[in-house]
């Protein structure tokens, strides 16, 4: 197993500022939204390269696979299966060091060992989820956590 070295805490934020500006110029005149969660994946994939970025859209009570980047991944998740819906029942961000002993965790990847799931909130409903697996654990932090809920505000203002 290799391990790749994380950035430190100051490298870690400096890139999130630029992607954080970046997405949101990106985003700026589309309005689109599968347009908008697939460049949203593509740029965090490419610049943190995580085994896995996307999204999951509810359709129907349920978790929808929609845009992501990286290895296949599970069609339908259920409200509280696994940390992507369990992130919707809790309607709060969830962060799991270690995706093996999170209770009921759906192992769409055995390369994942970390997770982050950010709540996406359309009128104070949850609309959907933001998904990101590590193949390191102990991936994310409260830094991780910040910006990604920054970048998750920035699509929710395309969802009005």
């Amino acid at each position: 197993m290799h391990n790749f070295k994380k950035p430190n805490h100051d490298s870690l934020e400096t890139n999130y500022k630029t992607l954080v500006t970046q997405i949101n110029h990106l985003i700026e005149e589309e309005n689109d939204i599968t347009a908008i969660l697939s460049n949203v994946s593509s740029t965090l994939k490419e610049t943190f390269n995580f085994l896995w970025v996307g999204f999951y859209l509810i359709k129907n009570e349920e978790l929808v696979l929609g845009p992501f980047q990286g290895p296949v991944a599970c069609f339908r998740i259920k409200k509280n299966e696994g940390v992507c819906g369990y992130c919707w029942k809790e309607k709060k961000t969830i962060i799991v060091p270690n995706v093996d002993k999170f209770p009921g965790h759906i192992a769409c990847s055995s390369q994942s060992k970390s997770e982050i799931v950010v709540p996406i909130f359309k009128k104070n409903e949850v609309f959907g989820v933001l998904d990101v697996d590590s193949k390191s654990l102990n991936q994310f932090n409260f830094i991780d956590k910040m910006y990604l809920e920054k970048i998750v505000r920035s699509i929710e203002k395309k969802l009005v």
